[in-house]
């Protein structure tokens, strides 16, 4: 019987604390969420701070919150602060090799908010993928793709890699291609091609639009002009002006080649 009061007497105080722990964690991180959602709230109607940084903050608060709770947890089992800092100090070594990736894409991410590359909703290629940007927080960024498909990408690789930010510029240029028959008069499809494109208002007057002759190929003569539109239009734009050409080219007889296969019958 004294055993088991002396069972009991041991277990309980783990049991008290270990109840307290689940409190806390459960308080801690519906705090962490909550002053996340908060400071990305407050910062969103703010013109003069980025939302992109408004997210980052959030992200910092976050974790902050939430090292606060694990600090707090250790302390109800008998593990000081002050000493938890010193086993971390004495094992510095270690932990840095361990964690020297996790570590990396933290440095990263405040590369990343410090100089801004690319921030949310930019259209860019991150570490040879393609995406719209959702978040970027502390470790990762995400990305999402046109299909929406979401890519996470640790900072350290996003920062250790080329970027490409499709949407930095306000203009962008957009060049297209067209072939059309030996046959056919090149002054006069090229006239075609800028009649269309002047005809829509997303096309850009200045700088103005360009096009000439830019390949004799092997079945077509290839004109090639270059547009001006706002980085917003310029998919959009894209398509609708390859169909748009391609049928002004069919009311005004211009031939566009292509490989046709001829069917030879035998003889006999």
């Amino acid at each position: 019987m004294d055993e088991v009061t002396a069972l009991a007497d041991m277990l309980w105080p783990l049991a008290v604390n270990t109840a307290k722990a689940l409190v806390i964690l459960v308080i801690g991180w519906w705090a962490a969420s909550y002053l996340g959602r908060l400071i990305r709230n407050r910062v969103a109607p703010m013109p003069q701070i980025d939302r992109t940084v408004g997210n980052f903050l959030a992200s910092v608060v976050r974790w902050v919150v939430l090292l606060i709770v694990l600090v707090a947890i250790l302390n109800l089992y008998g593990i000081q602060a002050t000493s938890l800092v010193a086993v971390l100090g004495a094992a510095t070594l270690a932990i840095g090799l361990a964690l020297q990736g996790t570590l990396a894409d933290l440095a990263a991410g405040f590369m990343l908010i410090l100089f801004r590359p690319y921030k949310l909703d930019d259209y860019v290629q991150v570490a040879g993928t393609s995406g719209t940007v959702k978040d970027i927080n502390l470790f990762f960024t995400e990305l999402a793709t046109p299909d929406n498909i979401q890519i996470i990408i640790p900072n350290g690789k996003a920062w250790g890699s080329i970027i490409t930010n499709y949407s930095h510029h306000k203009l962008r240029r957009c060049d297209l291609t067209f072939g059309i028959g030996y046959d056919d008069d090149a002054g006069r499809a090229m006239a075609i091609v800028l009649d269309v494109a002047r005809a829509d208002d997303r096309v850009l007057q200045d700088p103005a639009p360009w096009i000439n002759v830019t390949s004799l190929g092997s079945s077509s003569v290839d004109l090639t002009t270059r547009l001006w539109c706002k980085a917003d239009d310029y998919w959009n734009m894209r398509f609708d002006l390859t169909r748009a050409v391609k049928e002004a080219f069919d009311e005004n007889g211009i031939t566009i080649p292509y490989p046709h296969q001829v069917e030879i019958q035998r003889q006999g």
